[in-house]
């Protein structure tokens, strides 16, 4: 019933910026908390962000904070991934994801629709 389709990603050097999108099949984004995680060649799924659309609470993992923010546009069923000032450790194939109730969460598990991810590749 519910699609999410990543785009936005690809190939940019060291201290660049690219901006994710994420759009759901119905109306996900304004009843549902919404997360983008990434997977690394060689890592485990890792957490990135996260936001409550009710209370628009953010989460951001360690490694990302002050750098990415996660924001939306309800009247596009939209969310976004706005990535600044990128190195080469943020490369990995980004994921995003539609948690079933309206609060952020940094756990996968909470989360029950998935995209299919988008590459993003960063040299230096």
């Amino acid at each position: 019933q519910v699609q999410l389709v990543e785009s936005g990603g690809g190939l940019v050097q060291a201290g660049e910026s690219l901006r994710l999108s994420c759009t759901a099949s119905r109306r996900t984004t304004s009843n549902n908390g919404m997360g983008w995680f990434r997977q690394a060649p060689g890592k485990e799924r890792e957490f990135v962000a996260a936001l409550s659309w009710r209370g628009g609470d953010t989460f951001y993992a360690d490694a990302v904070k002050g750098r990415f923010a996660i924001s939306r546009d309800n009247a596009k069923n939209t969310v976004y991934l706005q990535m600044d000032s990128l190195s080469p450790e943020d490369t990995a194939v980004y994921y995003c994801a539609a948690n079933r109730y309206s609060s952020a969460s940094t756990n996968s598990r909470n989360y029950a629709y998935w995209g299919r991810g988008t590459q993003v590749t960063v040299s230096s």
